[in-house]
């Protein structure tokens, strides 16, 4: 039923967005040099590794200087790129990696590797299930790059403080998850952008 669903809604979100993903495609490729997409490598279901689509926001081999942005002003990314991290345009690609079969709309969201080699044998549950667009974590800590850019050493506060409590939410949400949830977090998200 969840893969059913994720099917028709990723193929109509893909139609009614396309207009969008064009001007959004044009307007990245005037604008800096690169790509389009960034297809960065992030860990699935099953421990698996996986390429995710989202628009290009930083400039080309940014991600060489590090995992984390911290915040808006983060000199990696362009100017187009503040904008498109800010409304989450950027993630809107990303329904194409859920068409085909590597995402869900809802799920706990993809990590990359080099996180994911810290994960406790009771972390690790949260591969159980496909990674989403949108879940519960990234709702609770939709200001993660502010509170980054506050600490003194953002990718440790990340490892020891952040990333425990996103898997304990996605675990949680592992645990009883359903159509009706997953549908109350993907409105709940759209609340949040909207603000």
């Amino acid at each position: 039923m969840k893969r059913f669903f994720d099917i028709i809604v990723s193929f109509f979100s893909l139609l009614f967005f396309a207009p969008i993903l064009l001007v959004v495609s044009v307007i990245v490729k005037l604008t800096s040099a690169g790509p389009v997409f960034y297809r960065q490598i992030r860990v699935c279901k099953n421990n698996k590794d996986f390429k995710i689509f989202k628009f290009r926001t930083m400039r080309v081999d940014s991600d060489k200087l590090g995992l984390l942005t911290v915040s808006g002003s983060d000199e990696r990314i362009t100017k187009v790129g503040y904008y498109l991290r800010k409304y989450k345009l950027d993630e809107l690609p990303q329904l194409i990696n859920v068409f085909i079969g590597n995402m869900s709309l809802v799920g706990p969201r993809p990590e990359v590797r080099k996180y994911v080699d810290l994960y406790s044998p009771k972390q690790m549950k949260v591969f159980n299930v496909k990674p989403g667009i949108t879940d519960l974590a990234s709702i609770e800590f939709r200001n993660e790059n502010e509170i980054l850019s506050k600490v003194d050493n953002p990718n440790q506060y990340y490892i020891d403080v952040i990333l425990p409590k996103k898997i304990e939410i996605n675990l949680k949400y592992i645990e009883n998850r359903t159509i009706w949830k997953d549908i109350s977090v993907i409105i709940n998200t759209f609340k949040v952008i909207l603000k």
